[in-house]
This record gives structure tokens, C-alpha cells and sequence, in this order.
């Protein structure tokens, strides 16, 4: 995006093409039809961009998207609204005042920040990023400032805390490779030196993780966004796991995993209950810790699957009762399904070579119920369980 055509759309005369570009609707070659005879070629696409980038940042925005200014890739690297917000109220928690964003994009994390009450600011080597942050602080009424520098470089001393969020994307598109990251991981491993946060990929290995760093998945709506790693003042434990969701928050760390011995969750049969851990949950490998939390044990020592005697409801894990046991070879499978009705079929994995669409589409199931069937291994054995969501 250009710098002057996206300072230009925030003038009155822009304000008003960007009003039509949202009024005009999805279709482009439609809308810049409409719209080519209020602006040059130049702004007409700046202003449908935009349009079109606030109709896509709903999801991450929520309603405050319809007053927002992203670009592409800031939007697509811009860090989920609850998430932003969970990460902002800990840090009001740990009564720090001050926070500068080594880093800010388009100012995802920098808003949530500075609606907080903490203050805030952000700097990007990005001009036209820079530009967006400080007009998404604009229409959102947040006190901050933003500034174009190089996180590399600049004092950060003076804040209780800085927040970074490495770019991690090479020339060949996104990599999970810490080698290719911007900054490096070497400026990582310097900020964790102090009272910081680094929003890092959520694959990152245990080992990377710097003594005496917290290291916190999370996952919102049930998938996994984000791992992020706490320093200095800020780190209480050594691993969580937080779970965002339409109830609210909850969190779990490795002080809840039981110590090995008596109280640790050992493998067991199946009992009348399976529990699918939360991928953060899995992520911050605190299956353990579910397990003791419904009274139960792993139904495999290398399976991220709970089982229990019990009925529990927990926000860390999906609840099922188990019906019974099916056949897992195919063609028996397809017999048992059949013969219960079975038409459209919800199929769950873990630690098995089977591609459910695939396996889905050879079953040719046609019955008019609803079933879910887990393939994966108990005690080191295939098997298949058909349950039910509770």
C-alpha cells in the first residue's frame, strides 16, 4: 500500500470514498465501476483495499473492524482481539505502567495495550505500518505513540516491559525456522534478559525455551494462536496453557501436572468417558495435568487422549461418552456404521495413518443419524471408539 494514497484516504475527501467502498459491497470490478468517478485509479484501490480488509478483519477485530485501517500482511500477522486482550490484562495484573512494542505493525497488541491504561508505544521500520497504528489509535480514542525505528537499535530501558512479535517469514513465505526470523533469535534470547514478552509461533520446541522463562500457548474458540514467552517479573511458572472461549478464560500450568509417583495420571483402559485435550493444552504438554483434573489416566502413553470413569466438564478438554467399540478395519466399519444409521460421520484421529476425508468419502455411509467415531491406539493398539459430545 502507499504511503500517501493511505494518508490521503484519511482526509475528509477520503473518508468519504473509503464510506462508498464499504457501502459498494464485495464485488471489486462492481464497485470500482462505481466508484471511478470519486477518486484517481490510485485511490479508488486504496479505499477498496481497505474495504475489503475491514469485511476480513471481523473475525480477529470484532465490530471495532468497521473503524479500523489494516494492510495484508499486517492484518494476516495482527494478533486476535482476545487473545491481544488476555495478554494486555496480564500485564495490568503484573502493575506495569509503561510498554514499548518492538515491532507494532498495524497495532493489534499496541491497542489492547493502551485501552488497558498502560502507556503505550510502538515503533516499526515499516512506514506505511507505522501509518496504520497510529490511525487505528485515532479511531479507537487510545492515548500512544508510534514511530518508525529498528527494534535492533533502539533504548527500550526506560519501559517496564517490552513486547515483540518476530516476523517469521523469510523470501520463500512464512517459516518455522527460528534462523530465519526478523529480528533474529538472537535479539529474542537478549530482550528475554529483561521484564519482556515475545509472541513466538506456537511449534516452538521445549528446549529453546530459556531457563527461567514462562512459556504460554494459547488457543482461542479452540485453536491453538499463539505461544508467547514471559521474562524478568512477569514469569510465574515454566509452561501454560490458557484457553479462550465463549465462557471466558481459564488456565492451566505445570504446577497442576501431579509429581511423579502415586499421584501421577498412568495409562488405563477405556473407560465410559474420552477427553480431547486442548491443542494448547497439548502444545505446553500438560495432558497430565487434564488427566488428574477428571480423575483419569492416558489411554496411551504417546496418545493426547484422556479417559475417565466419570462424567466431567472441563474448558481444557471436548468431552465424550464412549458408546461402544467398532471394528477398525474398513470394511466391518462401514457394516457397523450402516447398520446404526449412520450417515454423516464426524471422524477424529490420533497417532493413526488415516485421512478422514478420505476414509469418509470410501465409507459411502447413507443413513439419516449423526455419529462420531476416534481412530487411534490404546496400550499401543489400533482401535476405534464411537462416542458422543456431552
Amino acid at each position: 500500500m502507499d504511503l500517501d494514497a493511505f494518508r490521503w484516504l484519511l482526509t475528509e475527501r477520503g473518508q468519504h470514498l473509503l464510506d462508498r467502498a464499504v457501502d459498494a459491497g464485495e464485488d471489486p470490478m462492481r464497485a470500482s465501476a462505481a466508484l471511478r468517478r470519486e477518486g484517481t485509479a490510485e485511490h479508488v484501490a486504496a479505499a477498496l483495499t481497505q474495504a475489503s480488509l475491514r469485511r476480513r478483519a471481523v473475525d480477529k477485530f470484532g465490530e471495532d473492524a468497521g473503524r479500523m485501517y489494516f494492510t495484508p500482511e499486517g492484518l494476516e500477522q495482527a494478533t486476535r482481539r482476545p487473545v491481544a486482550r488476555h495478554r494486555a490484562a496480564r500485564l495490568h495484573a503484573a502493575q506495569a505502567t509503561s510498554l514499548i512494542d518492538l515491532g507494532c505493525g498495524i497495532g493489534g497488541d499496541l491497542l489492547e495495550v493502551a485501552a488497558a491504561g498502560i502507556t503505550a508505544a510502538g515503533i516499526d521500520l515499516d512506514a506505511v505500518r507505522v501509518e496504520v497504528a497510529r490511525a487505528n489509535l485515532a479511531a479507537l480514542g487510545l492515548a500512544g505513540a508510534v514511530s518508525v525505528a529498528d527494534a535492533t537499535t533502539v533504548d527500550h530501558s526506560a519501559f517496564d516491559v517490552a513486547f515483540a512479535d518476530p516476523a517469521r517469514r523469510s523470501a520463500r513465505g512464512r517459516t518455522f525456522s527460528i534462523d530465519d526470523w526478523t529480528p533474529p533469535w538472537s535479539f529474542v534470547l537478549d530482550l528475554l534478559g529483561r521484564a519482556a514478552c515475545v509472541k513466538v509461533a506456537p511449534g516452538i520446541a521445549h528446549d529453546l525455551v530459556p531457563d527461567g522463562v514462562e512459556a504460554e500457548w494459547v488457543s482461542d474458540r479452540g485453536e491453538v494462536k499463539e505461544a508467547a514467552l514471559w521474562s524478568g517479573a512477569l514469569a510465574s511458572v515454566r509452561r501454560r496453557a490458557t484457553v479462550i472461549g465463549e465462557g471466558g478464560l481459564a488456565t492451566l500450568t505445570d504446577e497442576d501436572t501431579p509429581p511423579p509417583g502415586d499421584g501421577a495420571a498412568q495409562v488405563r483402559p477405556v473407560g465410559g468417558f474420552l477427553y480431547e485435550p486442548d491443542g494448547a493444552v497439548i502444545r505446553a504438554g500438560l495432558v497430565t495435568a487434564v488427566a488428574a483434573g477428571v480423575d483419569g489416566g492416558l489411554i496411551d502413553e504417546h496418545i493426547a487422549y484422556v479417559t475417565a470413569d466419570a462424567a466431567f466438564r472441563t474448558p481444557f478438554a471436548r468431552s465424550y461418552r464412549v458408546v461402544e467399540e467398532l471394528p477398525q478395519r474398513e470394511k466391518p466399519l462401514r457394516a457397523a456404521l450402516r447398520e446404526r444409521g449412520i450417515g454423516r460421520l464426524t471422524i477424529k484421529k490420533r497417532g493413526v495413518a488415516v485421512v478422514p476425508e478420505e476414509l469418509r468419502k470410501r465409507l459411502a455411509l447413507t443413513g439419516d443419524s449423526e455419529g462420531t467415531i476416534v481412530l487411534t491406539r490404546v496400550a499401543g493398539k489400533g482401535v476405534c471408539l464411537l462416542v458422543e459430545p456431552f
